[in-house]
């Protein structure tokens, strides 16, 4: 059986998440995690230490520490199921987020959910664009910080990776064992013919419109965008319709 086919579809919980940098500004962090952000400023802007100034410093955290799980914290997890509607052959996407300004309380309810309906790796899979690099190992990071436990479908350290098929990582898909290139969810879009999620902003914005604005609405309805264009490319993925207006509710 392909690989693409090895779940049911309605057996799979589409991801996508935002995250921003865990203080507003570099001023706000501690001695010690300055320093510390200081040290891995020089590998990310590849310069020495001499070579470096404050504000650099600073101005790569405020841009580039939202990608990195020990200067970063989640504030959105949107998610996406697939369900059979009783009249119609037709599935039918439900779409939800989970905010929170308290990191834990998202992880908390995101963790409920996957106790709840999506508990067996060998069963269920869990479906993202580049989840395996960066999505959830990103979560469970942070879900360690909060000293929160893992739901057994993130309980993967240490697991080879045939222990781990039930993540599902579009990119790796679309790889088809190349390593050398990251191929963006919008160019995947372009190519296969559905809508771009990015038409309102960018990653890069997260941070500004969170930070700045206190959006969470705003971020959610981002970042369920991602998984939507996820699902469709996924679908796209096993020569099947992507979905119309009509099949995508956002559950609130």
């Amino acid at each position: 059986m392909s690989l693409f086919e090895t779940f049911d579809l309605y057996n799979i919980l589409f991801l996508d998440i935002e995250t921003v940098p865990g203080t507003r500004d570099f001023e706000e962090l501690n001695e010690e995690l300055q320093e510390l952000w200081g040290i891995k400023s020089r590998s990310i802007l590849r310069k020495t230490q001499d070579e470096l100034e404050y504000d650099e410093i600073a101005d790569a955290y405020n841009t580039r520490a939202g990608i990195y799980a020990e200067f970063g914290k989640i504030v959105c997890i949107s998610v996406g199921f697939l369900t059979r509607q009783p009249d119609s052959n037709e599935p039918l996407l439900r779409l939800k987020s989970f905010t929170n300004h308290m990191e834990a309380g998202l992880l908390d309810d995101f963790s409920e959910v996957l106790n709840k309906h999506f508990n067996n790796p060998d069963k269920f899979a869990i479906c993202g664009h580049n989840i395996k690099e960066f999505d959830i190992p990103y979560i469970c990071r942070r879900m360690m910080v909060n000293q929160l436990p893992f739901p057994r479908m993130l309980d993967i350290a240490g697991k080879k990776p045939w222990e781990t098929k039930h993540l599902l990582d579009t990119m790796e898909l679309w790889k088809f064992g190349d390593i050398k290139n990251y191929t963006s969810l919008r160019l995947l879009a372009a190519i296969f013919g559905f809508p771009s999620p990015k038409d309102d902003m960018d990653g890069s914005e997260v941070a500004g419109v969170y930070w700045e604005e206190r959006d969470l609405d705003r971020i959610a309805a981002y970042c369920e965008k991602d998984v939507l264009a996820t699902v469709q490319l996924y679908l796209k993925m096993r020569r099947m319709p992507v979905l119309n207006s009509e099949q995508i509710v956002i559950v609130r």
